[in-house]
Order: structure tokens, then sequence, then C-alpha cells
């Protein structure tokens, strides 16, 4: 999270930015309040990581948990034991660098493989990177073999913020990558470089063919849309739309739908302002960019996504649910609905840095930070 957001922490969850979506650049102002849901929930706290980043689970519901340090735990929720998966390559650790995502592929039943992102120091400085590796789990100490670069942030950058780094698989098998800006603001709209932009490839990293810049160079044939800030959040919801959440800047926190070729407007427009006060464009001033469904002032910081689809939380089958820092909290999203709008918050008292749903219907939840909790979200 952009530190200067600290201070946002404490501020109020506005009644009237969750009735009204007032906080929503585009949404109409006479949302009844009968848009709203209150699906009830308790919270089982299970265990605790150090600055936990990213978790997956395996079929049989081992989780993998990454830390920003460069640990691999594999968790099992029925013995409340944590291993230490060994081979993780070195991490940069620092600011929001360091372990970032992890994802199983598709096929993982069959050849166990696994991909990690995490931030890198080179001659130019920090970017992030994507590796593939099989996950041996036979042995009696775990680790990762044949590991294989397949992607990374291109060019190398000062600073540690804004990564992104999160990774999610399609129905096709493609493997979709979410690229910060890394506070540099103008890479989001160069096609010389992936920073700000979302990517697809395939499963070994290597050029999907109907991508829509291919001719404008190498680094272009990875992109599938550009303008984006620090996209921290992926998912598909049921009728495999991929949408992306990411943070604005002071203000305009975004939940986009990714389009191909489509230009998200970043640093041109946004629905937020410079830190220092300067004014940015709002969307609707450039109407050739695309505009996000839903933006969020005040901000909740969007750490996480993803969609539900099971009946145990039954007003929240087909939801978005976004992790929330600042905002401590858990958004939940109606996108089938016009506008998009906000009709839940789930005030957690703590910062919210991932959000998975269990194979059995329940949602875990990881906490930010050091000493952070591993939740678990049941019925009440």
């Amino acid at each position: 999270m952009d530190a200067s957001r600290q201070h946002l922490r404490n501020l109020p969850l506005l009644l009237s930015c969750i009735l009204l979506s007032a906080c929503n650049a585009q949404s109409d102002q006479n949302i009844s309040t009968h848009s709203l849901i209150n699906q009830k929930y308790s919270i089982e706290k299970v265990a605790t990581f150090d600055e936990p980043w990213a978790m997956t689970e395996l079929v049989e519901g081992r989780l993998l948990i990454t830390e920003k340090k460069g640990k691999l735990k594999l968790f099992d929720p029925s013995t409340l034991k944590s291993i230490e998966i060994l081979g993780v390559p070195e991490v940069a650790y620092g600011g929001q660098g360091g372990l970032g995502d992890v994802v199983l592929h598709p096929d993982f039943a069959k050849n166990y493989q696994i991909y990690l992102s995490y931030a890198e120091k080179g001659k130019e400085g920090y970017g992030a990177v994507v590796i593939r590796a099989e996950l041996n789990l036979k042995d009696k100490n775990p680790q990762l073999r044949n590991i294989k670069r397949i992607w990374e942030q291109v060019p190398k950058v000062s600073g540690q913020g804004h990564y992104a780094h999160r990774m999610i698989f399609g129905k096709d098998g493609k493997l979709w990558i979410s690229s910060g800006e890394r506070q540099k603001f103008n890479p989001a709209q160069d096609m010389s470089s992936n920073l700000g932009k979302v990517i697809k490839l395939n499963d070994d990293g290597t050029v999907v063919a109907d991508h829509p810049f291919t001719q404008q160079g190498e680094i272009a044939k990875q992109v599938w849309s550009l303008g984006h800030r620090n996209p921290l959040g992926m998912a598909f919801d049921a009728k495999d739309q991929l949408w992306v959440v990411e943070m604005g800047p002071r203000g305009g926190d975004e939940l986009n739908l990714i389009k191909k070729g489509e230009n998200y407007g970043y640093p041109v427009v946004s629905n937020g302002d410079h830190y220092s006060g300067r004014d940015i464009p709002d969307h609707v001033t450039r109407p050739e960019y695309k505009a996000p469904e839903i933006s969020w002032t005040p901000v909740i910081s969007p750490s996480s996504l993803v969609f539900y689809q099971d009946e145990l939380f039954p007003k929240w089958n087909h939801k978005a649910l976004i992790g929330g820092l600042s905002s401590e909290a858990i958004i939940v999203v109606d996108t089938e609905s016009k506008p998009v709008r906000e009709v839940q918050r789930l005030d957690m008292q703590q910062r919210i840095r991932d959000i998975h749903p269990a194979y059995n219907g329940s949602i875990w939840v990881l906490e930010d930070g050091k000493n952070a909790g591993l939740l678990r979200l049941l019925p009440e």
C-alpha cells in the first residue's frame, strides 16, 4: 500500500459511501437501500504468519502461503502445522517488494507445477519476476525443482513500490499477470515497457498469438491492456470475464472490467489526484480512455480480488470480494448490477492482504503485516 495512505486507516466507513455509492464517480446516486445485502458470517482465527502476501489451496485442503521475506509455507488446517518449502529463489525484500503471489498450474494434479512472483534487484534497480517450478511434496522436506524464469518487468527501475505481480490462470490455460507502473507514472502508457499493464501469456511464458499490440515490438506482444497504476487483484467472474482492482493515487481506487486492447488511462486520467494535491483529470473528461466500473473516494486500498461462487454464503454467490488495506475491510461488490455497486462491507478491524474461497465453500482470509492472522469465514 502507498505509505502516504496510512493516515486514511482510521477514517470512518461512511454509510453514504455504501448506501449511495458516493465513492463511485460513475454511479447512480439514486440507489435504493434495497440493493444492500446483509450476509451473516463468523470469523475463526486459525494461525499466524509473518507478512503473508498470497495463498492458494491444494485439492486435499492444505494451503500454500507466501511470506514477503521469501518463505513459502505449506500449511495443514487439520493439524495446524506449517512446513517451509525449500528452494525459493532469493527475493528483494523491502517496501512493497518481496515474495508475492502463488498459483497452481491448471494441470497441477499431473505436473505439480506452481508459479511464484517476487521482486528482485538488478543493476538498474528493481522489478518483478515470475517463475515456474515443480513442487515436490513427496520428500520429508518439500522443495521446488526445475525452476524456470518465464517473465520479468521491463525495465528495472529505482524504488520498491507498485510491483502488483498478481497472477491468475484462465479457463483456456493462459497465464495472466498484473504489472504495476512502479510509481513511475509514464511507463503505463509506454508500449516499450510492460509496466502498468495487464499481461497474457502461455503457461511457459511465451507470447499468445491473439494479442492486440503484436505490431508494436517484442514487449508489446505481451500486453493485453494498458494504463494501469497498481493492479493488486485479478479474478474471473462466472461469465469468464476478467476483472482487475487497482489502487488509485490520492482517491480513485478502481475496479475495472478488462477488455482486449483497452487503455484505462493512467496517468493521463484518474478519479483521484496526485499526492501533491495536483489535479488529474477525471475519466469523464477523456472518453477515449476506458473508465472504471466503480471507483472509491475515500479509498479502500484494494489488495486482492476473488469472485465467490458457492452456496455456503448464498448472498455472496457470484459477488466480487475485495480485500482492503487502509479500509480494514472486505468489500462486497455486485458486478452484475447496473451500475456496478458496493453492496456490503465487512469491518475486519485489520488490514486484509488476501482472500481465497476454499473448496468446501468457506473463505480463507490473510491479514497483512507481522503476526498476521490466517482467518476462516464461516456462516453464522
